[in-house]
């Protein structure tokens, strides 16, 4: 949870920099979740754009903890277009944002893991 809270405190729309696979994948786990709890009581109340609200909510901070992600693998924030190609570029996006971070200081910063 406090993964999560830091990129919407700290990190809401900071494209610079680095992230570690457990802050990226805390964060994306937190919001599925809470993304489903927002889904089902909008659901529930017939409130249909409060689902919507969340979702435009959290999407700079998604895009940016992704370019992050990317950053801490090496890789320029553009990569995150490759997800635009039908099918293969979501399952090798997936595959990057997997990846081990860089041990050394990139462009992008010092390793978030030292």
């Amino acid at each position: 949870m406090n993964w999560y809270l830091q990129v919407l405190k700290e990190h809401y729309a900071d494209f610079s920099g680095r992230a570690r696979r457990k802050e990226y994948w805390m964060f994306v786990l937190f919001n599925v979740i809470f993304g489903a709890v927002v889904g089902f009581i909008s659901g529930l109340l017939g409130i249909k754009w409060l689902a919507s609200i969340y979702s435009l909510a959290v999407l700079v901070p998604s895009i940016a903890v992704s370019v992050r992600r990317l950053h801490d693998t090496g890789r320029s924030g553009w990569w995150l277009l490759i997800g635009l190609v039908p099918l293969i570029g979501s399952i090798w996006l997936i595959v990057l944002l997997c990846l081990d971070s860089q041990p050394e200081t990139n462009k992008w910063g010092a390793n978030p893991k030292a």
